[in-house]
């Protein structure tokens, strides 16, 4: 359901007013509660909706009276947030009174996610298959899925529910509600005969790939990658995998090498010709990586390759380097000009310290990760490891946390208490996981309890009113380097801040020549880091989430997160029906057309440019300066 949250935006100043107060989290909270209860029902539903996103239990009390409200979006957007919050209430006497059919759904989902395993809850669940209604009977599949799987390995359909998932699954044919039922019956390693066919019979992809581990056979003969990748993966023997090297879709192949490589007692030989004869660099430095070689012939090619243009295939050099114990092409690539590639080649604690200089966050982290992991002598490097807190902290960049986090851990092993005044600054730091950090180090130091300054995020800055305003019905194109467009709508509705702050960043050229670093098939594929790894963010503050009906559903965008409230600009693409994202990670825009292009998308593909197309052109002018970084 869409809130015409910039409609409102446009006509009520309180609309404005309930964004900013979500922003602040905790400190809006009064705000928030007081706008559900006036205004128009669009304003009421944002504030409602705004009220889950806080994720705090103590808002249920002022959740339960909207459940009953006299409009529909206030009622979907309370039983959403009562999901959001994962809520218990008597949602059995809800639906006795609840005739709305789109309520009545989002009242089985949050059943669903907020039941202690009550059996009443599952009869009420396994009855809502049952309505006349498709809407309804998707809602509560959505609520099965969840009250299953959130339940833990403990919690397993009972015989009656296999039975009725299994026919609810034959006697309807909507992907949707097919695929929930299908997640909720793998669980249960459930596949009868009947159902198996009728998965395997299902014209779309997105429904076969799950029955995969019933008939990975079958799987494995199908016309979509989807599906034979799903077959790759419950392929029962090493045997079985082998043909999948030579796939004609990359991502596939590529699958089956790593497979080979990683399944124990598996025989990679069969992938060792690729090293020389694969048809794209990204074969030839997986075989080097996973296919078993003669030592001879792995070092002669990881020699070679270390000299290749292309970063991701020294960074498969130096992997294979560090293998062989190949310490002469290792001092060569760790002196490579590509952060990434140095991460890969660096096996000791000085060329870690020497490391510490670095300004690329994924190197900074993994060269406090090595001295960890390694048990170095901490004290010849404490000089270089406070010298880089000290610069990270001082440049106020919210998103670079974890190697801030990193570096903090090892002044608290090294136990120098010359660091005390360090620590003591970084109670009042911004970032209140660093300041929850150095108080715990100094309340062991000291033996007392040292409490933190901060305890919440900054809040960070939202786009002008009229800026977001100016984004309602916009669209994105993303021009892929080599491959083509994608064209996706923004859904300022859902995620109006997130999608103000992606335009700015989009026509600032901020996401210009970045690539996709991380490709998991029949997952995602995410880009948009300047380091090109999951830790040099796009922002320099984190992003609030906003979470709520917006569905990760294939050739949607969200933004990638570590945790709650921590986006950072990077941005993923759902290669199919992600619904165990749903609610915790921001949806911001959906596919229009480029389906086949985000399907061929793989490691080190470059985002040429993101254009945002406006409904209006009188509102196309973007208060960033355009400028080009790296």
């Amino acid at each position: 359901m869409l809130l015409l949250i910039l409609s409102a935006l446009a006509q009520e100043p309180a609309a404005r007013a309930v964004l900013e107060a979500e922003q602040a989290r905790a400190a809006g909270a009064p705000t928030l509660v007081r706008s559900a209860t006036q205004g128009s029902p669009q304003a009421r539903a944002l504030a409602t909706r705004a009220l889950g996103r806080l994720e705090d239990s103590s808002q249920r009390a002022a959740l339960v009276p909207l459940l009953t409200a006299a409009d529909a979006r206030v009622r979907i957007a309370a039983v959403s947030a009562m999901a959001q919050l994962r809520a218990p209430y008597a949602y059995d006497a809800l639906l006795a009174r609840e005739g709305d059919p789109a309520v009545r759904a989002t009242v089985y989902e949050a059943m669903g996610r907020a039941s202690s395993g009550v059996e009443r809850d599952e009869t009420d669940l396994l009855r809502g298959l049952l309505d006349p209604r498709l809407p309804v009977r998707i809602g509560a599949a959505r609520g099965l899925e969840a009250y299953f799987r959130l339940g833990g390995e403990s919690r397993r359909p009972p015989a009656v529910a296999l039975k009725v998932l299994t026919t609810a699954f034959i006697n309807n044919d909507d992907p949707t509600l097919r695929q929930l039922v299908l997640l909720t019956l793998n669980r249960a390693a459930h596949a009868p005969p009947e159902l198996v066919a009728a998965a395997l019979a299902d014209r779309r992809p997105e429904v076969r790939r799950l029955i995969a581990r019933a008939a990975p056979a079958a799987a494995a003969g199908d016309s979509s990658p989807m599906v034979r990748y799903e077959g790759l993966r419950f392929a029962p023997r090493c045997a079985d995998v082998v043909p999948f090297i030579n796939d004609p879709d990359d991502g596939v192949a590529l699958a089956a090498i790593e497979a080979l490589g990683r399944r124990t007692g598996c025989d990679a030989t069969a992938a060792a010709p690729l090293v020389r004869s694969g048809s794209s660099w990204r074969l030839r430095a997986a075989a080097l990586v996973w296919a078993t070689l003669d030592s001879a012939e792995a070092l002669a090619a990881s020699r070679r390759m270390a000299g290749d243009t292309i970063w991701q295939v020294r960074v498969a050099a130096a992997t294979a380097a560090r293998k062989l114990k190949d310490t002469v092409t290792l001092a060569r690539l760790i002196r490579d000009a590509n952060p990434n590639v140095v991460i890969a080649a660096m096996t000791r604690a000085d060329e870690a310290a020497r490391n510490l200089r670095s300004d690329h966050s994924g190197l900074l982290l993994a060269s406090a990760l090595l001295l960890r992991n390694l048990g170095a002598d901490l004290q010849p490097h404490l000089p270089r490891i406070t010298s880089a807190f000290a610069r990270l902290t001082a440049d106020g960049s919210m998103t670079n946390r974890d190697p801030r986090v990193a570096l903090l851990t090892l002044i608290g092993i090294n136990r120098d208490t010359s660091t005390n005044p360090l620590l003591r600054d970084a109670l009042a730091d911004r970032d209140p996981a660093i300041a929850l950090q150095a108080a715990k180090i100094l309340s062991a130091r000291t033996g007392t309890s040292v409490t933190p300054v901060t305890t919440a995020l900054p809040i960070p800055p939202i786009p002008p009113a009229g800026f977001i305003a100016g984004l309602s019905g916009a669209q994105a194109r993303i021009i892929m380097r080599g491959l083509g467009t994608i064209t996706v709508a923004l859904l300022t509705d859902d995620a109006p801040v997130t999608v103000g702050v992606f335009a700015q960043l989009a026509e600032s050229g901020q996401y210009d020549g970045l690539t996709f670093h991380r490709i998991v098939p029949n997952f995602v594929i995410q880009g948009g880091s300047p380091g090109a790894d999951e830790y040099d963010g796009r922002t320099r503050e984190f992003l609030r989430d906003e979470v709520g009906l917006a569905r990760n559903a294939r050739g949607t965008i969200g933004i990638s997160t570590r945790g709650r409230d921590t986006g950072d600009g990077q941005i993923y693409f759902n290669l199919v029906d992600n619904y165990r994202l749903d609610r915790d990670y921001t949806v911001m825009a959906t596919m229009v057309s480029g389906f086949e292009v985000m399907d061929r998308v793989q490691e080190g593909d470059v985002i040429e440019h993101i254009e945002i197309i406006r409904q209006s052109p009188t509102r196309s002018a973007s208060p960033a300066r355009r400028t080009r970084r790296r």
